[in-house]
This record gives structure tokens, C-alpha cells and sequence, in this order.
């Protein structure tokens, strides 16, 4: 449809009608551009048909002048372009209205000339009048067409094409701008039209694909990319031109032609539109980013090293236990290092032997304690047979494996075929120049092999996990050493005693928990003494490690030496307490005395400390003596009765002095039960003393009745009490918390089983001669009662002797005892305190032979003070078919 109006008729001039025809068609093409845009005109709207015109770019408008001068005809992108409605429009003078009064003149002379019908063409600048819908007096500058015309009555007039200069030269700018970026972009740039073929495509692009710009059109991205990178690429193309949502950084692989390396691009994808917002294509840029990634990727595995190494020292080395260090690592490194590993140390490093310094010999036996799979259970087979967890084994001389044992270096080793693994690292676990172990790394295929980065990152891990090792195993050494050294301290075996039935139970501090653990100073010992009596001692050294074991073993011989000298329990205290003193002085005992009496800066560090209780007990009589240092209280089971703490006055400990130890006599009734334990069986970080006291004391109440049958006053098998004994202290471990590992725990128990007052002889002589005849005669029918006739004549031979010392040396009344038990036991008490002395005498000597005649035929002898004077004692053992005493007869001819 034409905007010119039906009246204008042709011109007569033949030359005037062709160019009325192609103002026609000029108008036409204008008429399409701004129906393009949409623009309205009575009841219809103005549209263009695809692919759009220059029209929908440009500002062009049109409007006829009349013979006057005047405009009679006014378009409605002339309303658009100029602002004036035509109903103001029509009957204006063009010159008068949009002209700047000083080219009004020149002007009204070119319209003059177009009405004469000249046309022209030039460019007319102009400005908006008042009352326009632009800004009144604004400037343009415009393009016009003047075409000479005739109107119906044959009249010379014109028709005005207006083309807006600064729209086309703002296109021209945009134009150049748009094929510099597209031409001169260093990344690769293509249009993509609606049916996914390629448009256009710069140059940068050309030079990395092959072939000009020109090559490319036409091709799709199947043309570019393998098969399923393809599809992936077209279909996003696809949704981008249906929704017009933009991709960034779209990550697309490919190859180039000439290359086998993949290449990685990051492309943004964005649609684009037509100037009637029309949906033309897709826009695509890409960057390559091969080298980025590669940066990404060395510094993705710079950060996994880096992280694998935080994780592995603060996982590796925890426990000082061998076996879970080596599994330790292998938690570290599989998945994340390596998809399958072994840990081999060497067998003679397990079983405590010394490995020298320097490079270890290749092929020895080693064990494997750790493996670890990420794809199989099955055993990691190597270059070899599989090994099993736990196995001996050793690698060939030759062999990449025990190359890295022998070098300290690691060894590839590779995959055989068809097999599971890939690649492996053998790498020699090396701590202080020592080679302790080897660890192999295998990455199964599908995984990359192993790198240079890699090589390094497996030496270090496995250096750090074999100086946790090689810790672990000079801890376990020097632990054994002491946990042998405490154990030979305290008794061996079951101790026995007279009258009693004795069970004990030592645990080291930290065998159930497997965290780092030293031996302590915890000790118990049950001692025997004359006259069938028996010692019991529980004692713990504040503090832990070998010191505390080698202040222990001091302690315990000084208690045992002590013992022996038949001390009273608090005067044994007292004299351990000045030896406890002496241990942290260079000068022993006296000088720490010497020391004390001037003020000091003590050291800490050299402070011996501990605690113990002193019991002393008589089995003819029952009574039980104790003296207590900062111990805790001994409990008693009575029969039938509930447990209960004793009250011994606790003391000081030992090594503080200045303050004396109390005793407290206890008689024991038949089928007590007497318990002595150190702190680390009632107390623990969440049991508080008091807590563990009051559930020792309960768990010895439930158990303390001795099982159906049980007769307390019966001998023999067939009572069994130390198997009772042993389990009430399996019961007590059980019940109470005894696994927390804190402390050594020292547990010692007996039951009382006094002597039957039929296997005692006691009697009263006289201080005269005629009580050396009785002795005998009370010593000859109380053995021949007990049927140990075979003992008769070198009893009566000894108490002879020592009733006769007696008489001679002694004072006061004579007391003849005789005890049987395990052995015979015969005692003489006189209130006399001189001490008698076992002397040589020469051959010249009358006397001075009776006591050495008693220790040939004794088992043995000797002498104590008792409250009231002292008391010589001597013991036989029982007859039992072994190896008798010697005969009196030649025991006599042998001292003279």
C-alpha cells in the first residue's frame, strides 16, 4: 500500500512517469519498513515479511507539497520522524516551519526550482518546531529526495523522501564496530543460524579448524566434535534459540585437525535478534582454555597432595601399636592416593631384634601387617604370588621390590597383563637411615599412572608413616624392657603362705585401651616369716615409666630384707620411708638426712614418692598386724558378713618423713577374706575414689560366701579354696571399670585358713636342767601324734640344743612350740635379749658347736625379738619321700 495519494497523476514529460512509477515503489518499500515496525494506519497494522528489510533499521518518511508550496499530503512515519500530527501538518510551508531562518532564503529558491520540476537530493539540516511531539527547537539532520509531480488538475508538485541522517551514519558506526569485533576477536567467533548451521565464523576461529571463513559456512557441530559431545552441544544450541536463555561458560572437549591431544574450550552461547526482535541465530564464543585446565588440574592435585599430607600426619602416628600405624597409612591413601596397598615390615623389626643402621639386605623375610582395596578383597598380588595378611615372605633378590629395600629408592613395578593393576610404586619405608618396612601403592586400570608428583608424594607419606613405626617400635621395645623388668620384681608364680590361701592379679596400665602406655610402680609381695607367720605388702610408686619400676624393685628388696629382719610392721615402714628419702639423693640415705635439716630448692624431678601397707600375719593365733603409709584401707570379708574398709590410721607416704606409723592389730576369724589393691583398680577419670571404693567393697560383698560344700576348716583337694580365691578375683576385675588403661592395677587377696589347734604343741618349762629331758619327751610324743617318726631323733636332737642355749644364755621361764604345716617349725622363747651368734669354732673348742650342728640339720634357723625377749626357732621339712636331712650321727663327726 503507497502512502502517495491517488490523486497525484503522472507528468507529461515520459521521464516524469517513470519516476512517479518508482516513487510508487519506493514508497511501497517504505510503506513494508514501517509496517515492519508496527505502525498503524486506520484499522490496519503494517508488517513485513521475513527476513525483515534495511527498513526496520532506518528511519525513512515521505509527505507531498503541493503547487503552493504547502504541504498537502503528511505520512505517518512523517508524524513519527517529525513529531506533527497531519492534521497540523497539511497546509504548512516546509521552509517556514522546519528551516533555520538563515537557509530560509536558499530555501525558498530550491523549492521554487522543485516546483519548476527539478529534482534534488541533498542533506537539509533542521530543527523541530514548537509544539512538536520531539523537543521544540531540537536540530536534525536528514536526507531528501525531492521528486517532481503533478497533481489531478495538472499542476506542478513534489513528493519529499526523508531519510534521518544520524540513524544511518549511528548503523554505519555500528556496522564497523560489529565486524571489527567479530573480525578482529581473539576468540573464536560464529553465528549459528535457526537451522544449527554455521553463518559465519571469524578468522581465529578458520585458523584453528583449517580453511578460510568461508570454508565453514554451512557446516554443523557434528562436523566439529565426536558423536556424543555433539548431540550434547546441538541440543543446548537448540534450547538457547527456543527459550533465549544464555550459557556461560559452557565447558565442550574436542580435537583439532593435525592434533591427538584433547582440547577444552569454555563457550558462552546467547541468541540473537533481528531490529524487529525476530529470533535470527545463535551467537557463539569460544575460549580455549587447554592450558587453564591443565593449571586447574595441577593445582587440583598440588591441593589433594597437600590435603592427603595434613590427613596423613594427623592420622599416622596416634598409636604406638606397629600394626595399626601400617593400617593407619593405608586409610590415608586408599581411595583417595592409589586404589590398592600393602605394608611389609621386616619380620626380625617385629619380633624386637636390633636393625642395624644403613641400608637393609633386600630379600629378607618380612610379614605383611596391613593391605587395603578399594576394588577387591582379594590379596595384593604384585609382580609375584599373593601374600596374605599376617604372612611371612620375602621378594627374589632381582626383583623391583627388593631392589627398593636394598637402595632406600622407589621402584616402578609394572602391571602384567591382564591383570588388575596398572602401575605400582614400591617405596622403602625409611625412619633415622633404618629401612623398616616397604609399602606398595598400585592404581588399578582405568586410573592414571603414577606421576613424578606422585613418586614424591608416596616417598613422603611413607617416610612419615615409617618414623612413626620406627617410634613405635623402639616404645615397644624399651616398654617390654620395663614391663619385664617390673614383672621380675614381683613374685613369681602363686605365692604361697602358711595359713592362708592366696590369689593376686597384676594388670598394666593400658594393655586393654592400645594407646601409649609405661609401666608403673605398682608391687605386691607376700613374704613368709618365721614361726608360720606371713608378711603381705602392697605398695605403688607415684609416677610412671622405668624409673618408677627401678624405684619399685628397691623398694620391694628393701621390704623383703626388712622382713626378714622380723621387724615390727611400723618400724618396717619407718626404715622404708628413710630408704624412699635416700633414692632421689646422689649420697644415699644419709645425706638426704643431712639434706633435710637445711633449707633446700627441692627437684621435683629426683622426689621418690609412695604408698604401702604392712601386714603381718600369725596363723596359730589369727591376728593380723597392719601399718599403713598413705595407702588405701585394706577391706575384710567375715563370713557371712558384708565387706568392710578396715580403719588403719593411712599415715604419710613414704619418702615425706617426720611423722611416725601406727599399728592396728585385727584378729581374723576362719574363712576371712582379706583384700589389698592399689588406686588404679577404684579410681579412673569417670569413676571418682570414692564411686570405685563403694563398688569394690560391693563386689567383694556378693562373692564372699564361699560356694555349697565349701568347709573353711578342711585341707585338702577336695575344698579347692584357691580356685575360689581365683575366681573372686576374676569377679571383682569383671565388676569394676578395670579396662580404662589409666593406671597398673595391683590386686592381692587371701583367705584365712589358720592352723588346727591339733597341729600345735605348746608348752611352759621350768628354768632348770631337768627341762632339757622334758623338751625332748614332749618333742618325741607330739611327732610320733603327728606320725612324722622319722623326724623324732633329729628334733630331739635339736631342741635339746636349743633348750640347753636356753638355760645357759636365756633368762626367765622356757617356751617349747612346735607347729606343723607345710613344715615343721619348732620355736624356744626365753625373755632374754641377747641374740645368739653362730660361730666357727677351731678344733680345740669344747663347745661352740650347738648352733652350728642345728643349721646342718635344720632346713633353717634363726632368731627374733619377740615383745617380751626373743625367740630361737628352727624347721624340718615334712617326710615326702625325696631327699631327707642329713643323718644325725655324721653331722656330728663332721664338725669335729
Amino acid at each position: 500500500m503507497s502512502e502517495i495519494p491517488a490523486k497525484a497523476t503522472e507528468s507529461e514529460d515520459p521521464s516524469e512517469g517513470a519516476r512517479t512509477r518508482a516513487v510508487d515503489g519506493l514508497a511501497s518499500a517504505v510503506g513494508g519498513a514501517l509496517a515492519a515496525d508496527g505502525v498503524p494506519t486506520g484499522d490496519t497494522m503494517w508488517q513485513s515479511s521475513p527476513p525483515g528489510s534495511i527498513y526496520d533499521y532506518i528511519k525513512v518518511a515521505s509527505f507531498s507539497i503541493g503547487p503552493d508550496g504547502l504541504v498537502d499530503q503528511w505520512s505517518l512515519r512523517a508524524e513519527h520522524l517529525f513529531g506533527i500530527p497531519a492534521g497540523r501538518a497539511v497546509g504548512m510551508d516546509p521552509i517556514e516551519t522546519f528551516i533555520d531562518p538563515r537557509l530560509r532564503e536558499r530555501g525558498m529558491r530550491k523549492m521554487t526550482e522543485i516546483l519548476d520540476g527539478r529534482e534534488w537530493t541533498g542533506v537539509v539540516p533542521f530543527r523541530m518546531p514548537e509544539g512538536a511531539g520531539g523537543e521544540c527547537g531540537h536540530e536534525g539532520l536528514a536526507e531528501v529526495y525531492v521528486m517532481p509531480t503533478r497533481n489531478g488538475d495538472g499542476e506542478k508538485a513534489a513528493v519529499c523522501i526523508v531519510v534521518d541522517v544520524r540513524t544511518l551514519r549511528s548503523i554505519e558506526t555500528d556496522l564497523a564496530a560489529s565486524q571489527a569485533v567479530f573480525s578482529q576477536s581473539p576468540f573464536g567467533f560464529l553465528l549459528i543460524d535457526p537451522d544449527l548451521r554455521v553463518r559465519r565464523v571469524n578468522q581465529r576461529f578458520a585458523s584453528i579448524f583449517g580453511g578460510s571463513p568461508d570454508d565453514h559456512r554451512g557446516r554443523t557441530v557434528h562436523e566439529y566434535l565426536q558423536r556424543g559431545e555433539a548431540e550434547r552441544v546441538a541440543a543446548t544450541l537448540r534450547r538457547v534459540l527456543e527459550t533465549g536463555s544464555s550459557i556461560t561458560d559452557m565447558h565442550v572437549t574436542g580435537f583439532v585437525p593435525g592434533s591427538d591431544a584433547r582440547r577444552h574450550w569454555s563457550v558462552n552461547l546467547y541468541r540473537v535478534h533481528s531490529g524487529s526482535g525476530r529470533p535470527i541465530g545463535v551467537a557463539w564464543l569460544g575460549i580455549d582454555v587447554t592450558a587453564r585446565r591443565a593449571a586447574a588440574r595441577e593445582a587440583a592435585a598440588a591441593r589433594r597432595n597437600l590435603a592427603l599430607l595434613n590427613d596423613a600426619g594427623a592420622r599416622i602416628g596416634n598409636s604406638l601399636d606397629l600394626e595399626k600405624t601400617a593400617r593407619q597409612l593405608l586409610d590415608v591413601v586408599v581411595p583417595d592416593f592409589c586404589d590398592l596397598a600393602t605394608v611389609d615390615l621386616y619380620q626380625g623389626l617385629l619380633a624386637g631384634d636390633e636393625t642395624p643402621p644403613g641400608l637393609a639386605d633386600g630379600s629378607a623375610e618380612l610379614r605383611r601387617v596391613a593391605f587395603a582395596s578399594a576394588v577387591s578383597d582379594a590379596p595384593f598380588a604384585g609382580a609375584g604370588v599373593p601374600v596374605e595378611v599376617g604372612a611371612v615372605h620375602h621378594y627374589p633378590f632381582n626383583s623391583p621390590c627388593a631392589d627398593a629395600l636394598r637402595t632406600a629408592r622407589p621402584q616402578a613395578v609394572p602391571g602384567e597383563d591382564g591383570g588388575l593393576v596398572r602401575s605400582t610404586l614400591a617405596v622403602p619405608m625409611v625412619a633415622h637411615d633404618t629401612v623398616v618396612g616397604l609399602v606398595q601403592f598400585a592404581r588399578t586400570k582405568g586410573s592414571e599412572p603414577f606421576g613424578d608428583r606422585d613418586r614424591d608424594l608416596a616417598v613422603e607419606l611413607a617416610a612419615r608413616a615409617a618414623v612413626c613405626i620406627d617410634n613405635a617400635r623402639l616404645y615397644r621395645r624399651e616398654h617390654e624392657r620395663a614391663l619385664i623388668l617390673q614383672r621380675s620384681l614381683l613374685p613369681p608364680g602363686d605365692p604361697e603362705a602358711s595359713g592362708l590361701d592366696i590369689a593376686c592379679r597384676y594388670l598394666p596400665g593400658n594393655v586393654n585401651t592400645g594407646r601409649p602406655s609405661e609401666v608403673g610402680g605398682d608391687w605386691f609381695d607376700v613374704i613368709e616369716l618365721p614361726g608360720h607367720r606371713t608378711a603381705l605388702v602392697v605398695g605403688d610408686v607415684m609416677g610412671r615409666g622405668l624409673r618408677a619400676a627401678v624405684a619399685m624393685g628397691e623398694l620391694r628388696t628393701a621390704v623383703r630384707t626388712l622382713a626378714q629382719l622380723d621387724l615390727e610392721p611400723a618400724e618396717v615402714l619407718a626404715q622404708l620411708d628413710e630408704i624412699a628419702r635416700g633414692l632421689g639423693a646422689p649420697g644415699g640415705v644419709q645425706q638426704a638426712t643431712r639434706a633435710a635439716r637445711r633449707p633446700r630448692e627441692a627437684d621435683l624431678s629426683e622426689v621418690y614418692l609412695a604408698t604401702c601397707v604392712y601386714a603381718v600375719y600369725d596363723s596359730v593365733t589369727r591376728r593380723c598386724t597392719f601399718a599403713n603409709a598413705g595407702h588405701l584401707p585394706p577391706v575384710l570379708v567375715e563370713p557371712g558378713e558384708p565387706a568392710l574398709m578396715l580403719d588403719v590410721p593411712p599415715g604419710m607416704p613414704l619418702g615425706v618423713g617426720g611423722e611416725p606409723f601406727e599399728e592396728v592389730e585385727v584378729e581374723l576369724p576362719e574363712g576371712a577374706l582379706l583384700a589389698l589393691y592399689t588406686d588404679g583398680l577404684v579410681e579412673s577419670r569417670d569413676h571418682p575414689l570414692d564411686e570405685g571404693l563403694q563398688a569394690f567393697v560391693n563386689a567383694l560383698s556378693d562373692p564372699a560366701d564361699p560356694p555349697p560344700g565349701h568347709d573353711p576348716s578342711t585341707k585338702g583337694p577336695r575344698a579347692d579354696p584357691s580356685q575360689y580365691l581365683e575366681d573372686v578375683c576374676d569377679h571383682v576385675l569383671n565388676t569394676l571399670d578395670t579396662h580404662h588403661g589409666e593406671d597398673d592395677i595391683a590386686l592381692l587377696m587371701a583367705r584365712v585358713q589358720g592352723l588346727p589347734t591339733d597341729s600345735v604343741g605348746d608348752w611352759t618349762l621350768p628354768r632348770e636342767p631337768r627341762s632339757v629331758g622334758r623338751a625332748r619327751e614332749y618333742a618325741r610324743a607330739q611327732l610320733l601324734s603327728w606320725d612324722l617318726e622319722p623326724l623324732v631323733d633329729t628334733t630331739e636332737l635339736l631342741v635339746s640344743e636349743l633348750v640347753t642355749n636356753a638355760l645357759r644364755y636365756g633368762e626367765g621361764e622356757i617356751r617349747l612350740r612346735l607347729l606343723l604345716d607345710r613344715t615343721l617349725v619348732c620355736e624356744v622363747w626365753d625373755s632374754g635379749l641377747v641374740q645368739p651368734r653362730r660361730r666357727r669354732a677351731r678344733d680345740t673348742d669344747e663347745g661352740g658347736r650347738g648352733l652350728q650342728l642345728v643349721g646342718l640339720l635344720s632346713a633353717a634357723w634363726g632368731s627374733r625379738r619377740t615383745p617380751r625377749g626373743k625367740t630361737v626357732w628352727f624347721e624340718l621339712p615334712l617326710p615326702d619321700g625325696g631327699p631327707g636331712l642329713p643323718d644325725p650321727a655324721e653331722a656330728l663327726l663332721s664338725l669335729f
